[in-house]
């Protein structure tokens, strides 16, 4: 867990500099569209969109703005293109399963700028459902440790429906079923513990445990397909060790 702790805290960084450069609201905002329209505007029945409008919030990003994406999002407002969710499957360089989860206007372009991506740094975009099986969504939830009662956690997370709870020294993790998420978003809340990231994430079966050098290969395709404009996040298969991460950082 120590080198996934670490690679949280480099995308935090990258996720500051994407505010700064303006790209981080446009993730936001489709966060919150595509939130709205699966699950209605209203964010105290619909907690995928209450925890977009709060990321929102956490990143200033302005009341009216947030107004139009929900609207937006369940047709009051049809202004611009429609968007549409999107898993792109594929593999890193030494056999990595990659899920790039979209929100496009245009699946063309988007699929052609992948696979040229892919393809320049060693990696390849695959045929539908060839990658997926090695993956389960499920609803996740992370938590700074600092200051929190780890039993306490574990206790409510594993009433709430959770199936797992992993600790480091920074992080709780809350893992469970797409249809717990609601209960355990609900039962943080009750209990004044606001999570840093909750929502639903494609979580390895099976991780892949590679030399320190061929993992930082492999994370620096990540970072280059998250800095694209239609992708909203990456899920892979590789284990990412501490050794990895210093790697990647030396670079």
């Amino acid at each position: 867990m120590a080198g996934h702790s670490k690679w949280k805290n480099i995308q935090r960084r990258k996720t500051a500099m994407d505010a700064k450069r303006g790209k981080l609201f446009t993730r936001l905002t489709r966060e919150i569209i595509i939130a709205a329209r699966e699950g209605g505007g209203d964010p105290e029945l619909n907690p995928r969109l209450r925890m977009a409008i709060e990321r929102a919030k956490a990143h200033n990003m302005p009341k009216e703005n947030i107004i139009r994406a929900i609207k937006r999002g369940t047709g009051e407002d049809t202004s611009g293109g429609r968007l549409e969710e999107v898993y792109y499957e594929g593999y890193a360089p030494h056999g990595v399963a990659l899920m790039i989860y979209c929100v496009t206007d245009n699946r063309n372009r988007t699929v052609s700028e992948l696979r040229h991506l892919l393809s320049k740094h060693g990696g390849t975009l695959a045929e539908s459902g060839s990658v997926a099986w090695q993956f389960e969504r499920m609803a996740y939830f992370s938590i700074p440790a600092q200051g929190q009662d780890p039993d306490a956690i574990l206790e409510l997370a594993i009433e709430a429906g959770a199936d797992d709870v992993q600790f480091d020294e920074e992080y709780i993790e809350i893992y469970g079923p797409v249809q717990a998420f609601k209960a355990i978003s609900d039962a943080l809340e009750q209990a004044g513990i606001k999570p840093d990231e909750a929502g639903l994430k494609m979580v390895p079966k099976q991780k892949l445990t590679l030399p320190p050098e061929q993992a930082a290969q492999v994370l620096r395709l990540i970072e280059i397909l998250e800095d694209h404009d239609d992708v909203q996040e990456v899920y892979s298969t590789l284990d990412i060790t501490e050794e990895a991460v210093a790697q990647y950082e030396a670079a």
